[in-house]
């Protein structure tokens, strides 16, 4: 929706700079920014001046340059024009508590949007976003509600789209019922905090090309088919940080078998850090990395999820997980696709229990219910697997498996406890100093696939294979 267009803007000069920053001092400042406002806003008080709130000590008082909370009226036009006279003169723009209708509204550069986190209310009216922003070096909004409405957003475009921005700062918001994405940002840096995302029907929180971006501590509770979402075109460094968030309710509505349905995704973008989040019921991965090389899953507690918890794909070098917990998946972490390119990684200290088949991905062709499963240039160590219905270490898959330690790892109560493909063409893989205890179906086998190949080499039997050294290992 393009802002509404008037015949009637009045015709007194927008504020200076310096009177509007005498605002923030109070005293004489306030009244010299006032006494160049139209004498309609300096007429009009603000909601918070009737009720002792002091909506000027943080920036202008939006009410002032004519928005009116609360009013039925598109205050498309109205807004746009305050966030331009705000922005020019280089002075944080303060929302009162109320409802504003609006849609279309094009940020400024330089501007400040400052509400009461919960009590202003920014509703779409429609429009190729609520709010977007564009090459611009700096951008700041603070403790609005940006509510979509369920009002259908045009294809490829966010509730709050923003691209090319340079210092891009988001924090306590809300972002609620976005049509598609809640959260869209392009070719952009800075800081997306401390905000809550509810109910997107596409993807919380989306960034392509970031800029080492930082997102953090926010509450995405429900999201149509990704949580939070860090690509890029190309594989190339990102540098975002994903930390301390709480991730739940994200559905899978555009289907497929994984691209979706995450609560964490990473495509192409390297140099990603995913630390400290919790997550939980999602239909496919708690953090899913697909071509992203030095990608580190640190410190993240993962539950309930449809397929597989922690993921690291396809083309990529080097990976870190590390200090996870995982309770409540099909398989808990999944260090895969050598024959694509997909190799390097440390798999340590991990916790994993209760790997079971479940609905989300069950392919016949594939191990269901499976603690890890690793394929080339990999260390795992460290790491307690629980309750695996099929194998609680898995390590290759058919002749993909190349340079493998499996050490100092404690797998207990699963169906095989340590499956290591046996398979021609297979390279070089130690089983060392594990404890493997009241596996049903053996402690170390030899799989072609996902089929057993041997009797239980723990007992004997390695040697048969030059690739594979067994030593050390205590079976009960």
């Amino acid at each position: 929706m393009q802002p509404e267009q008037h015949t009637t803007e009045p015709t007194t000069p927008a504020p200076t700079r310096r009177a509007l920053l005498g605002l923030l001092a109070g005293g004489t400042g306030a009244g010299l920014a006032l006494a160049a406002l139209p004498a309609a806003a300096q007429s009009r008080p603000s909601r918070a001046a009737t009720t002792g709130g002091p909506v000027s000590a943080f920036g202008i008082d939006a009410a002032t340059l004519g928005l009116r909370p609360g009013s039925p009226d598109d205050q498309t036009f109205v807004f746009q024009r305050a966030l331009d006279r705000a922005a020019s003169a280089g002075a944080p723009l303060a929302l009162p508590p109320g409802v504003y209708r609006v849609g279309g509204v094009r940020l400024p550069d330089g501007i400040r949007l400052v509400g009461t986190p919960g009590a202003c209310r920014l509703l779409f009216l429609g429009g190729a976003s609520l709010l977007s922003a564009e090459r611009l070096a700096r951008v700041s909004l603070d403790g609005l509600v940006l509510d979509g409405g369920g009002r259908p957003l045009p294809e490829d475009r966010a509730l709050l789209h923003c691209e090319q921005v340079d210092a891009l700062t988001i924090t306590n918001c809300t972002v609620a019922a976005a049509d598609g994405t809640a959260i869209y940002a392009s070719a952009s840096g800075g800081t997306i905090s401390d905000n809550r995302v509810t109910d997107a029907g596409d993807v919380a929180i989306q960034t392509r090309n970031a800029r080492s971006l930082v997102i953090a501590r926010n509450v995405i509770a429900g999201a149509g088919n990704n949580g939070i979402q860090i690509m890029r075109f190309e594989a190339g460094e990102d540098g975002t940080l994903v930390l301390d968030n709480r991730i739940g309710n994200i559905r899978n509505r555009a289907g497929g078998t994984g691209q979706f349905g995450n609560a964490i995704n990473v495509f192409r973008a390297n140099g990603v850090i995913v630390r400290g989040n919790r997550i939980g019921d999602c239909a496919f991965s708690g953090v899913r990395g697909n071509s992203a090389s030095n990608l580190q899953i640190v410190g993240n507690t993962v539950t309930n999820v449809g397929e597989t918890a922690l993921y690291s794909e396809f083309e990529f070098e080097a990976a870190v997980v590390s200090g996870n917990i995982v309770d409540g998946a099909q398989m808990g972490v999944s260090i895969a696709n050598f024959a694509s390119g997909g190799r390097v990684a440390v798999v340590q200290g991990n916790i994993l229990r209760n790997l079971s088949p479940r609905d989300a991905n069950p392919d016949p062709e594939f191990l269901l219910g499976v603690g890890m499963s690793v394929e080339a240039d990999t260390a795992v160590t460290g790491n307690v697997v629980e309750r695996a219905s099929a194998v609680g270490i898995a390590a290759g898959w058919g002749q993909y498996l190349r340079d493998v330690a499996l050490t100092g790892n404690v797998v207990r109560d699963c169906g095989i406890g340590i499956g290591v493909t046996v398979v021609p063409g297979a390279r070089s893989t130690l089983v060392a100093n594990n404890v493997i205890s009241g596996s049903r179906r053996g402690a170390i086998v030899g799989l072609d696939h996902k089929r057993p190949a041997t009797g239980d080499l723990a007992t004997g039997g390695a040697e048969r294979y030059p690739h594979l050294s067994v030593s050390g290992n205590k079976v009960s």
